[in-house]
């Protein structure tokens, strides 16, 4: 489905009317010292997307705060929008995209000399905007991981008994754990989406694997999806 006809379907083609008001929230400030800087002038395209790894990490890491402080009160928490505002998981991961929500990131939305949504774009600056962008675009689809969720939660088990010191095959799982994230779709269409078995996967793909994070990292992804 295009991002066209999903807000057409909204009754957003045109203007976003079913945004709630946020005129009254003063947006919270980013620090995005750590992302790669982008120029004053604004881009069209979010830049972060095609630098992938380490980049896109940051960009995820710091937009999923961002978005928390100044976006999931009208969008929904993790994005998941209740009906009232525009479920932004679904806006395409590319330009198309990218313009409507930045236009809207910049210089907010007013109806009937209400603010439904404050501009944000002079305040928090670009780095901020695509850093939130990343975020929402990474967000998994609605059911996208439940017929592995059985699956996981034996993983999960599996990983707290490592963390209390019991033996397991770390390679194995983390190899079984980036497989199902593999196959986890976005609603943007982005190629990698954070959910949870993509993140339980980053805390034990290293040399001090955390066993215990990712086993709760799993306990309230899926407590979460349900």
């Amino acid at each position: 489905m295009t991002i066209k006809s999903i807000l057409t379907a909204l009754g957003l083609s045109a203007a976003a009317t079913m945004v709630v008001a946020h005129g009254d929230v003063a947006p919270q400030p980013m620090n995005t010292d750590a992302l790669p800087d982008v120029g004053e002038e604004w881009l069209t395209e979010n830049p972060y997307r095609s630098q992938g790894g380490e980049v896109l990490a940051t960009a995820n890491e710091i937009g999923a705060s961002g978005y928390n402080q100044n976006c999931a009160r009208c969008h929904g928490l993790g994005a998941v929008s209740g009906g009232l505002a525009p479920d932004l998981r679904y806006l395409e991961a590319e330009e198309f995209g990218d313009e409507w929500y930045v236009e809207r990131f910049q210089y907010g939305y007013t109806q009937n000399g209400i603010t439904k949504m404050p501009a944000f774009g002079e305040l928090l600056g670009q780095k901020a905007a695509w850093a939130i962008r990343t975020y929402i675009e990474l967000r998994p689809d609605d059911g996208a991981l439940d017929e592995h969720v059985d699956r996981l939660k034996e993983i999960r088990d599996e990983l707290a008994s490592m963390a209390d010191g019991s033996s397991g095959d770390t390679a194995a799982l983390l190899t079984e754990l980036r497989g199902i994230a593999e196959g986890v779709e976005t609603g943007s269409g982005a190629p990698v989406a954070d959910s949870v078995a993509y993140e339980a996967a980053n805390l034990i793909d290293n040399d001090s694997p955390n066993f215990k994070a990712a086993s709760e990292a799993l306990t309230l992804g899926l407590s979460a999806a349900q």
